[in-house]
């Protein structure tokens, strides 16, 4: 029996029309290519309608892979090099039969070839492109084609490239190992990851990557641990370190060119036990910085942002830990006030965002442009505004208060967990209370909470005594939303994507005169509180209520003193 056309099964079951059909009929004779990715591509169709159509035409069973677990010894069967080749995956063995998973049933050469190869019987089956590419990455780990194509040049060559590094340093650039690499980046920024870490141990290497601010296991094959030194190597040259250098930590810059876009990577490398841990941070071009609307502000929140960076002169401070967007925060304040008829002058340690119109100075403190000294240099170029990438020591916190004294806006940011503990630390750095008391105008505590996936969210019904134990003073009416069991759009961890929580501490009269008093941090925050500041677990609150993240999100990045 003649098999149907797969462009007929699609019009009758109403995914496309006729002169869609023949439009990608004509657009297939200059680009060789299935009419099915020529529809998806177009948007005409998606890739679950043309896999039901494949169904259909072929007889073939549709399987989802996303929650299948896959014996690892097939891994061993199919090589990583002819899995990613033809694009099918081994799914299970049962006697003398093979079952495999495929997107392209016309692919006959594979299946013969396989055949072939492992002298079994096969049974196919279909899956989607996205799942196939997902489900290779975890049963082989990532760039395991790549790395098989170095063991066989080892074998060939009877000598492994770890070896041949030290004596022969052109073996560095080997073809294969800069694939890897460009691999790893590659899949990092896809997965939006902000950090990349390679870590060496005595017989094993790990690559990380932090995606909305939890670290997360890339699969590797367990081979590259055998490549390690080469792979160091590659990242050294490429962020223009000296690769023969691995006694004292370096620090680096590279641009990475990834189809149309460049991606900015800082990199660092540590000496460890076992070699050098290497930490890549990503900052892409087209996700500089976000406006304040899109921060995660309150409301009301953003309305007195919006008038304290408009202010003549005093300083505005942001605190919060490393990673949690303290930064990019400043960012979106100086490109609010970013205009022809203010100079704004930055000087942070290392610049991660260019912003134009803003003159940026790196700090090298190697040759003595530290903070301090870059702040005096500043003064001289006559600012409106000034910005500092971190108040560390008395100098530099002395030269920014006198420089918003003097008639200047100053931003910069502290280490401090919430935003009255900004006041004692400036005090332990020996600025005199009443400098911080006439100079100090806010001070926002912010921390990065992750969001729950829309897609896969689900709704808990938790009882009231528990939101009490948490903290919760504010009970919810019905149920609130938690993360759910995961699915492809959050890489199954039921969170997708991040926004901020805040706390604004607004320096009126009576906080003042605290301060004046060298009132303890406690104090200060109580009274703040009574006033009407909204802290950062009362914030995440908020969110919650609105079905953004869950009450386990914010007790992770918030403690009980912040209720």
């Amino acid at each position: 029996m003649k098999r149907p056309f797969l462009g007929q099964i699609l019009i009758e079951s109403g995914v496309i029309n006729n002169s869609q059909l023949q439009e990608v009929l004509l657009e297939q004779k200059t680009i060789p290519e299935r009419i099915g990715k020529l529809l998806v591509r177009r948007k005409w169709a998606t890739e679950q309608d043309i896999l039901g159509a494949l169904s259909l035409q072929h007889n073939m069973q549709v399987i989802s892979l996303s929650n299948l677990k896959i014996d690892v010894l097939l891994s061993e069967m199919v090589p990583a090099k002819f899995a990613n080749r033809y694009n099918i995956i081994p799914i299970k063995k049962e006697g003398g039969v093979l079952t495999v998973a495929t997107s392209d049933p016309l692919d006959i050469h594979a299946f013969d070839d396989l055949r072939l190869m492992l002298d079994l019987e096969l049974n196919t089956v279909l899956a989607s492109e996205k799942e196939i590419n997902a489900a290779l990455k975890k049963l082989y780990g990532l760039g395991a084609e790549t790395m098989e194509l170095v063991a066989e040049k080892d074998e060939l060559t009877r000598q492994p490239a770890s070896e041949r590094q030290a004596e022969e340093p052109e073996a560095e650039e080997d073809a294969s190992i800069i694939k890897f690499v460009n691999q790893v980046i590659e899949e990092a920024y896809r997965d939006g990851a902000t950090d990349i870490h390679i870590e060496p141990y005595e017989d094993d290497i790990i690559v990380r990557y932090r995606i909305d601010g939890i670290l997360h296991a890339a699969p590797i094959p367990s081979s590259v641990k055998k490549y390690r030194a080469a792979v160091i190597s590659r990242i050294k040259i490429m962020a223009g370190m000296d690769i023969a250098e691995k006694r004292l930590p370096q620090d680096g810059r590279l641009k990475y060119k990834m189809g149309n876009e460049y991606i900015d990577m800082r990199i660092s490398t540590l000496p460890v036990l076992h070699g050098e841990s290497i930490d890549l941070r990503i900052l892409p071009r087209a996700q500089m910085f976000l406006g304040l609307e899109l921060l995660g502000l309150p409301v009301e929140y953003q309305k007195r942002v919006e008038s304290l960076i408009r202010m003549p002169h005093g300083i505005m401070l942001v605190t919060g830990p490393t990673g949690h967007g303290k930064t990019t925060t400043l960012y979106a304040c100086l490109s609010k006030i970013n205009t022809t008829d203010k100079k704004i002058i930055t000087i942070e340690e290392p610049v991660e965002y260019q912003l134009k119109g803003i003159n940026q100075i790196p700090v090298h403190s190697r040759i003595g442009l530290t903070f301090a000294n870059g702040l005096r240099a500043i003064l001289r170029q006559d600012p409106d505004v000034i910005m500092v990438g971190e108040i560390r020591d008395q100098e530099t916190a002395e030269i920014a208060i006198r420089s918003s004294l003097t008639g200047h806006l100053v931003f910069s940011t502290l280490h401090t967990n919430n935003s009255a503990g900004a006041i004692t630390r400036l005090i332990d750095m020996g600025i005199e209370p009443y400098l911080i008391s006439s100079s100090v105008e806010a001070i926002m505590a912010q921390r990065l909470i992750r969001l729950l996936c829309p897609k896969c969210r689900v709704r808990d019904n938790q009882d009231t005594s528990s939101l009490e134990s948490s903290g919760f003073k504010i009970l919810p009416d019905g149920a609130i939303f938690t993360a759910g069991p995961g699915c492809e759009e959050c890489r199954h961890t039921g969170y997708k994507g991040r926004t901020g929580i805040y706390e604004l501490l607004i320096m009126d009269d009576e906080i003042r005169q605290l301060v004046v008093e060298k009132a303890a941090a406690g104090d200060i925050f109580k009274k703040a509180v009574s006033r009407g500041l909204v802290t950062l677990r009362e914030d995440g609150w908020k969110k919650v209520k609105a079905g953004l993240t869950s009450i386990a999100e914010i007790i992770r990045v918030t403690n009980e003193g912040e209720v």
